[in-house]
Order: C-alpha cells, then sequence, then structure tokens
C-alpha cells in the first residue's frame, strides 16, 4: 500500500490467514472487506485496508440438484395421500351350473381338462304309499262249527249258527305303521370303488362344519344323499360340499361347510363323469386311488383315472 514504505532490499512478505466470520453455504461469491495492521520494528503498526473475494461452501450444482430432489419428494407424497384410484370390479354373477365351459388345462396337466357339460339328473320319483292290508277277522267258536257242517245236513248248520256272540274274541286289528318318507337327494358313487360320497360320522342325520368327505357303502342314508343346486352348490344335510380353505392345490380336502357362496362351493358334474371345481379347474379324487371304506376324498388335477369318475343315482 502506498501508506508503507519499505526501503529497498528490506521488503518481506507475510502469509496471512483470513478467516470470514459468516459461512456462505450456497450461492455466489462474494467480496468482502478487510484489515490487517503493519508494523516495522521500532515503528507504529500501519492499518493495511483490502478485499477478498468468499465463495459459496457447496457447489452451485449440487444445491440446483438437492433443490429438484426435494421438489421432486414433496410432489410424489402429495400424490400419494391424494390419489384415490377407481376399484371396478370384472367379477359377473355365476351362470347356472352345466352352462359355464372351464377354462382349457395346462399342457403340464395330466390328461385334457374335461368339457363341463353337466350330465342329466335323474329325476327323483316318489315312492308310493304303502298299501293298508285289512287283517282277516278271527271267527267266533259258533260260526266254526257252522262252517264245518255246512257240507252236512240243515240241522248241523243250524246248530252252528246259535253260538253266542259274548264267546267271540276282542278285535285286535291293529294300524300298520306308515314307513318313513325316503330322503331327497341323489347318491354320488365312484366308478373305482362302487362306494358312495359319504359324510363321516353323520349317520345321525346331523352336519358339522369342517367334517371331511369319505367313500363308504352305500345305505340311502340321509348323509349320503346330494342335492344338486341350480347355484352350483352340492349339498347335504343343510352344508354344503366344499374344498377346504378355498384352496386350488392339489391335496386339497374336500369336506361339508356352511354354505357361503364362495367358488370353493361350486362343483359341476361332467358328461364324462367328472365332479370339477370351476375355481381351481380341478377334479374331486379319492386319494391315493383308494376303494375302501373310509377312503378320503381330495382335490386334484383331473387325469380321467376311475377314482376321479362319478355317477349319480
Amino acid at each position: 500500500p502506498s501508506n508503507v514504505q519499505i526501503e529497498p532490499g528490506r521488503a518481506a512478505f507475510v502469509k496471512a490467514t483470513l478467516k470470514p466470520r459468516q459461512i456462505i453455504w450456497f450461492g455466489s461469491k462474494e467480496e468482502r472487506p478487510y484489515a490487517l495492521a503493519v508494523q516495522r520494528a521500532g515503528v507504529a503498526p500501519q492499518s493495511v485496508d483490502g478485499t477478498y473475494v468468499q465463495r459459496g461452501f457447496l457447489p452451485g450444482w449440487l444445491a440446483t440438484c438437492l433443490g429438484v430432489a426435494v421438489a421432486l419428494a414433496i410432489t410424489f407424497v402429495t400424490l400419494w395421500f391424494a390419489y384415490q384410484p377407481k376399484v371396478v370390479s370384472a367379477a359377473s354373477d355365476l351362470q347356472q351350473a352345466g352352462t359355464t365351459a372351464l377354462p382349457s388345462a395346462s399342457p403340464s396337466a395330466m390328461a385334457p381338462a374335461p368339457t363341463i357339460s353337466a350330465a342329466p339328473l335323474p329325476s327323483e320319483t316318489p315312492e308310493a304309499p304303502p298299501r293298508e292290508e285289512q287283517p282277516e277277522e278271527d271267527p267266533g267258536p259258533g260260526s266254526g262249527s257252522g262252517g264245518g257242517s255246512g257240507s252236512g245236513s240243515g240241522s248241523g248248520s243250524g246248530s252252528g249258527g246259535s253260538g253266542s256272540g259274548a264267546d267271540r274274541e276282542p278285535d285286535t286289528k291293529e294300524t300298520p305303521k306308515k314307513k318313513p318318507s325316503a330322503v331327497k337327494g341323489f347318491a354320488i358313487i365312484g366308478k373305482g370303488s362302487n362306494r358312495c360320497v359319504d359324510v363321516t360320522d353323520a349317520q345321525n342325520g346331523k352336519g358339522k362344519d369342517g367334517t371331511p368327505l369319505q367313500i363308504w357303502d352305500c345305505a340311502g342314508s340321509a348323509n349320503q344323499k346330494w342335492d344338486f343346486r341350480g347355484d352350483g352348490t352340492v349339498r347335504s344335510l343343510g352344508l354344503c360340499m366344499d374344498v377346504a380353505w378355498g384352496s386350488r392345490d392339489d391335496g386339497a380336502v374336500i369336506q361339508l361347510a356352511r354354505c357361503s357362496g364362495n367358488p370353493a362351493q361350486q362343483f359341476v358334474l361332467s358328461t364324462e363323469g367328472d365332479l370339477v371345481n370351476p375355481q381351481a379347474d380341478k377334479c374331486v379324487d379319492v386319494k391315493d386311488n383308494g376303494t375302501r371304506n373310509g377312503a378320503d376324498l381330495q382335490l386334484w388335477t383331473c387325469a380321467g383315472t376311475p377314482n376321479q369318475k362319478w355317477r349319480v343315482k
């Protein structure tokens, strides 16, 4: 500076570091003033004024990127809470059993899926009421002797007719008991076992939710009678045939459950004798190709084997 006079040959350079009082995080560089006190030996200190350039702590491009990222984050959060998607159900009412075609079977299936066209069910013919037989009257002693002498003389016949009514035994005519009415429904009979689909341990005619189904010797009891309804359900004892837990996997248990309208309770008996659940596109199957009493029913990929073939009677 002009106010400092240094003799030739006696100049010296001093390196000084200036520390700004305020940090500029973002933005352009700024010029700031400073003052230094320069003192020579034996001379009063001299004040030196000047300016220095202070740059931003972070580069400008980084500030721009951070600003854009924050703006995008705020926009995303706003759209996330404000957007309300429109939900449209593609479900349609189930058609009557026998009119819905099953989807084609996958290539991995053991055999092509059966064509789902409901087999006609046999009509229920009410049994004729039992004919009441009139018991024969027990003839009294007097009439007995008269009958024996009918081919003899007239006097013998007369003496036979003289028996008194007091000698007759009391009339023991009993009203015949009526047979109980037949249980409505059809038996579902397995081709491989010639046994009926049976509700396990329900011989008393009372169904229980979650009871597994089995095959058993056909007895015509209520727990072997099944009603094919127009809504696609197959019912017995006031409950519906059901795939446990709505499963579509091989080996799922076939059971009796409360009717709920779930697709797991839809079954179609095809003309080929396959009892198919359309939701899983799989057949009702006797486990392990069993034919004995008590063999369980399960869901399995349709293969056309005898343990998957059924008929109604």
